[in-house]
């Protein structure tokens, strides 16, 4: 398989599929609308919607009932990056490569685009709710996200972060903050997939071990790349944990000890999928790519 074919194909089909999502740019509020597309258009991996799509054909999904919670989980995570990127929080002036929201359109604004997408986000999911065959069960996908973004997911992994800054602070209490602000968001994808397909238990349990073990390699590869990382590829300044002083797992356990656990954390990843025998091979595939991605 060429993966970075397969993977680049995925992420041109979810652009499209966010794009016919966007609000129209006009009426009174239309600068809400300019600052939300803004962000959602300003690129990225699509890691979520694209991890959440493969799990629901990973289970024998049928047909494109999983693309308004891709939509919505990509709106969750744009709008978590306009507000992390706010002065009061991480203060970066770049995102992607371009300015971040507040920069362009004031820190008001910033905070009123992220709160849109936040509440756009759980209107997306209702309507293809109230419209579902079984809403029963996309009722369920769409509490998988909303847990993963709330405060026993990704607020609260960030309420721990932002209040320990500057402090020393052991491992639990970084996997902690690893394990909700970045890895619960992509068990959430994972698991409203799989869901919407109508996994059995015993799957779906396979595949959350799976996504809470990529999402926390994910996030130590996020720690690695803020030391190691060209900025040019990242599209963001390097060395803001440094900047914030916040507990990283190189400032722990050190950069090579750090790159170790993560491929650990992906072979755990890819056992996980061993139920699934050869229709994981993308899955797999992407494991890897977080393990080895540069940006």
């Amino acid at each position: 398989m060429d993966f970075k074919k397969e993977l680049k194909e995925r992420s041109i089909y979810i652009e499209d599929k966010i794009e016919s999502y966007l609000p129209k740019e006009e009426g009174y509020q239309k600068t809400i609308f300019e600052a939300m597309n803004y962000s959602l258009r300003a690129g990225g991996k699509r890691l979520r919607p694209i991890l959440l799509m493969e799990a629901y054909k990973l289970c024998q999904g049928q047909g494109e009932d999983f693309v308004p919670y891709s939509v919505a989980m990509e709106m969750i995570h744009t709008y978590s990056l306009i507000h992390d990127d706010l002065p009061a929080l991480d203060n970066d002036d770049l995102r992607r490569g371009k300015p971040t929201n507040h920069i362009v359109f004031g820190e008001a604004m910033a905070i009123l685009a992220g709160d849109a997408l936040l509440n756009t986000a759980y209107e997306t999911m209702l309507n293809a709710a109230f419209k579902h065959s079984r809403p029963e069960i996309s009722l369920r996908a769409a509490y998988e996200i909303s847990r993963g973004a709330g405060i026993y997911g990704m607020i609260g992994g960030q309420v721990v972060d932002v209040e320990s800054e500057d402090k020393k602070i052991d491992k639990d209490k970084l996997d902690y903050i690893h394990m909700n602000k970045t890895a619960a968001m992509i068990v959430g994808s994972v698991r409203a997939g799989a869901i919407l397909a109508g996994i059995d238990e015993d799957r779906l349990e396979s595949l959350t071990k799976y996504a809470e073990n990529i999402g926390l390699a994910f996030q130590i590869v996020d720690d690695i790349l803020d030391i190691e990382g060209d900025e040019k590829l990242l599209g963001k300044r390097v060395g803001s944990d440094l900047d914030n002083d916040k507990s990283t797992y190189p400032s722990l356990l050190g950069i090579d000890a750090s790159k170790k656990i993560v491929e650990n954390l992906i072979e755990e990843a890819k056992t996980s999928l061993e139920v699934f025998a050869s229709d994981a091979e993308f899955m797999n595939a992407l494991a890897d790519f977080i393990r080895d991605r540069q940006n």
